[in-house]
C-alpha cells in the first residue's frame, strides 16, 4: 500500500474522493518539491476550536514531525505561529527552530506583514498543515460552516507569493485546498465555504497529521534515512500536547485523540507509513 492510500484509511468526511483530482503519488511530489528547495522553511499550522477556545490536536504534531525531519536534512525550519499556537510549538519544537508570531489584523494589514515578512527572511518553502485557508469572501469557517474569523490570524496571506509550497488539509477549508476549489464545493460531504489559498503540491489526508507523516515517509524513502518520528515519541507528544490544554477537534474535548481516532490508531498509521518508508533494498 502506498503513502497516498495509508493516509486516506478511515476516511469519514469524504476527502478521499476528491484523490481522482490528484496525481496517484502526491505525497512523493511533494517530498521531491521539498528536496529540490533545501535552505528555509516556514511551516505553519493551527486550528482554533471555538466552542472549545483552544486549538485543536491535528496539525501540531505534523507539524512538529515535519520540522524535525527537515531541521534533520539541512533545512532552516522557522514556523510561523499565532497567539493561539504559539505556546504549543514554543514548548514541542526542536531547540535549533525559530518561531515568528503573526498578529491577528485585518487582510490589508495582514498582507503588508506578509510582505515585509517574505522580504525580510526569504523562505524558500511554505508548509501549512490544518491551518485555516480564507474563503474567497476573506472570511474562515470550521468544518461546521461556523465562522471564526476574529480567532484567526490571517497567515494564509504568506502563500500569495511565488514561493513554492506544500498544503497539507483533510475537510477542504485549509491553506492549499483553494487546488481543488471547485471539486471540494461540488462535493456533498466536505466544507461549503473551501479555502481559495493555492499550493505547489497538495496532500490531502483523512487526518492532516498522518498527511504530515506521509510526506516525511516520502522523504525518508528517498533519502534512504527513517526521519519519521518513533510510535513512542508521537504518543508522548499528542500527551504533552493535550495536557498543554489542546483538544480534539471533533468532540471539542482534551482527550488524547485527533479527529475521533484514539492514540491507538494513530499509532497504527504511523507505524504503517514507517514500514512503508523503509521499504527499500538500499535502505541504510
Amino acid at each position: 500500500m502506498n503513502f497516498e492510500k495509508l493516509i486516506l484509511q478511515n476516511d469519514s468526511r469524504g476527502i478521499s474522493e476528491l484523490s481522482k483530482h490528484l496525481h496517484p503519488s502526491f505525497c512523493l511530489n511533494a517530498a521531491k518539491l521539498v528536496l529540490d528547495n533545501i535552505e528555509k522553511v516556514f511551516i505553519t499550522t493551527g486550528f482554533y476550536i471555538k466552542n472549545s477556545a483552544a486549538i485543536e490536536t491535528d496539525g501540531p504534531l505534523g507539524a512538529i514531525s515535519i520540522g524535525n525531519a527537515l531541521e534533520n536534512i539541512g533545512y532552516e525550519v522557522v514556523y510561523i505561529t499565532d497567539q493561539y499556537i504559539d505556546k504549543y510549538i514554543r514548548q514541542l519544537s526542536s531547540k535549533n527552530s525559530r518561531q515568528i508570531l503573526f498578529p491577528i489584523m485585518n487582510i490589508e494589514d495582514s498582507k503588508i506583514f506578509s510582505k515585509n515578512l517574505i522580504t525580510k527572511e526569504s523562505p524558500t518553502l511554505l508548509i501549512g498543515i490544518e491551518r485555516p485557508g480564507a474563503h474567497t469572501d476573506n472570511k474562515y469557517r470550521n468544518m461546521r460552516d461556523v465562522e471564526f474569523t476574529q480567532y484567526v490570524a490571517r497567515i494564509d496571506t504568506l502563500f500569495d507569493y511565488k514561493i513554492k509550497s506544500i498544503g497539507i488539509g483533510d475537510g477542504g477549508n485549509e491553506i492549499g485546498m483553494g487546488n481543488l476549489f471547485q471539486q471540494v464545493l461540488d462535493s456533498k460531504n466536505l466544507v461549503n465555504f473551501p479555502a481559495m489559498s493555492r499550493v505547489s503540491e497538495l496532500i490531502i489526508s483523512s487526518v492532516s497529521n498522518w498527511g504530515g507523516y506521509g510526506l516525511v515517509g516520502a522523504i525518508s524513502q528517498i533519502q534512504q534515512i527513517n526521519l519519521l518520528p518513533s510510535i513512542s515519541t508521537s504518543e508522548t507528544l499528542l500527551k504533552e500536547l493535550v495536557e498543554l490544554g489542546a483538544v480534539d477537534g471533533i468532540s471539542g474535548i482534551q482527550e488524547y485523540s485527533v479527529d475521533g481516532f484514539d492514540i491507538k490508531t494513530n499509532s497504527k498509521i504511523l507505524e504503517q507509513i514507517t514500514i512503508e518508508a523503509l521499504q527499500t533494498d538500499n535502505f541504510n
